[in-house]
């Protein structure tokens, strides 16, 4: 769906010369383009862009077009579209993963730099583990919704698709931020980490708990497995099914209830223009009971609190992304079936409130393209996103943009600003040729690290010798 051919393109400042050229998911509004979702009869004109667009295109994006969708972003598999099925970009006969396939086809293809998508159930994280690419799934709320057709509204979460870890958490920079408009919106807190450890700690599925994994995908997980232990992470098995068994709420309980609060009521009037398959998904769920959905709240709440004890002591879970890649034709002939499956390792994530990355790593024994995906509980995306580039061996840009700078020079600091989550930014030199270094480090942080220092240590401003003053710690 390409932008109105008498558009004038925003001139660049601050970024790329040609800006980033993106491409959205046709279930985000951008004013002067029809809004489907997936659907013809429900399409609609937005009179206003959503607020993540907005911000984009503030920063230089140049929005080239909407993109194909699983309707009304029901589905993993890329496939229930009547636009037609999007292919996956690398095996035409495979499927391209859901329901974000339009923007991870473009991205994949290399006509977008970025793709935006939503991912409430695996919706980005899929289709970037299926088509080779970085997909960044953040904290709830971080990035607002306002100016989204919502599947499940309390659990939609607008996301990045890139071939470039360091472009992808730079445009999730760009699109952060609270929005009076969308009261779910959320900032990052006070005490925010914005590095991950020297060491990070991995927690990885038990056996058992790989049992879904397909031919191929078990050894290609284990071949990531191999890669962390060798790039120095602390790896230990643990039993994930507290995780598996809180993500059957979100399609087996009554949280479907939320699809229907978002399109029900449009279902109702018109129910032929729905894939069928969605139909039954979205109008089953007009049955859920208030009870039903109280005691499924309930059960979201205990299943969080038994995630943060699983959890407590790693840095973060190293996850499959998803269990197969399945063709067009075995998706045609079980729909339900395979995008279960597919979203076994996914479907748990906002649930329960976390953040995740995903990230391309070598090949399926088949040559198909297979992605890792690092769950972190919310807030702390920075971390998620850092283990990633370590184990791909590629850059990583700050995704949070808060904190303060703070030189230190040649004090035994490193260990403590390490522990606060300090993040390196540059190496310094005063004008007499003092080397030093200088962090990032959380506003909470550097209290912290105020408060323990020891005499005679203090904080005071430091001229640098290209003329900059910063807080920097003295004595």
């Amino acid at each position: 769906m390409p932008w109105p051919s008498n558009t004038a393109w925003p001139r660049v400042s601050g970024w790329p010369w040609r800006g980033w050229w993106s491409r959205v998911k046709d279930n985000i509004d951008v004013a002067g383009l029809p809004t489907t979702a997936g659907c013809r009869e429900f399409a609609y004109q937005p009179a206003t862009t959503a607020v993540a667009i907005e911000r984009l295109r503030d920063a230089g994006a140049v929005v080239l077009g909407k993109t194909n969708l699983d309707q009304f972003g029901c589905g993993l598999a890329g496939t229930r579209s009547p636009y037609g099925a999007v292919r996956n970009s690398r095996h035409p006969n495979l499927v391209s993963g859901g329901s974000s396939s339009g923007s991870a086809v473009a991205v994949a293809l290399g006509i977008a730099d970025i793709g935006i998508g939503t991912d409430t159930a695996g919706s980005v994280r899929v289709p970037a583990a299926l088509n080779g690419l970085v997909g960044i799934k953040p904290t709830l709320g971080i990035i607002p919704t306002h100016g989204v057709v919502p599947a499940c509204a309390s659990y939609d979460a607008v996301c990045v698709l890139a071939a470039d870890l360091a472009l992808a958490e730079t445009a999730v920079a760009v699109m952060a931020g609270p929005d009076p408009r969308e009261p779910r919106s959320r900032r990052w807190p006070a005490d925010v980490r914005l590095a991950a450890p020297d060491a990070p700690r991995l927690a990885i599925p038990e056996a058992a708990n790989l049992a879904a994994l397909r031919p191929g995908y078990r050894e290609a997980f284990a071949q990531s497995v191999r890669r962390a232990n060798d790039a120095g992470f602390g790896v230990q098995p643990v039993d994930i099914s507290v995780l598996l068994d809180a993500a059957l709420l979100l399609y087996d309980g009554a949280i479907v209830a939320e699809r229907y609060a978002a399109v029900g009521a449009f279902l109702d009037t018109a129910p032929a223009s729905a894939d069928p398959v969605v139909a039954s998904i979205i109008t089953a769920a007009r049955e859920v009971t208030g009870p039903a959905f109280a005691a499924d709240l309930d059960a979201l709440v205990r299943a969080r609190a038994d995630a943060a004890c699983l959890l407590d002591g790693f840095d973060a879970l190293l996850l499959p992304t998803t269990t197969e890649h399945p063709s067009l034709s075995e998706v045609s002939a079980d729909p339900v079936g395979i995008s279960r499956r597919m979203g076994t390792y996914t479907n748990f994530c906002n649930l329960l409130d976390m953040a995740a990355v995903t990230v391309p790593v070598a090949p399926t024994p088949a040559g198909t393209p297979f992605g890792v995906t690092i769950v972190v509980p919310a807030f702390n995306d920075q971390i998620a996103a850092d283990i990633g580039a370590r184990l791909t061996g590629t850059a990583s840009e700050p995704l949070v943009r808060s904190g303060v700078e703070l030189a230190v020079f040649g004090q035994p600091l490193h260990r403590q600003l390490n522990r606060l989550g300090a993040r390196f930014v540059e190496h310094i030199r005063t004008p007499d040729a003092r080397p030093g270094e200088l962090f990032r480090i959380s506003e909470a942080g550097l209290g912290s690290l105020v408060a323990a220092l020891p005499a005679p240590m203090a904080l005071t401003n430091l001229e640098l010798e290209d003329g900059r003053t910063v807080t920097g710690v003295t004595g």
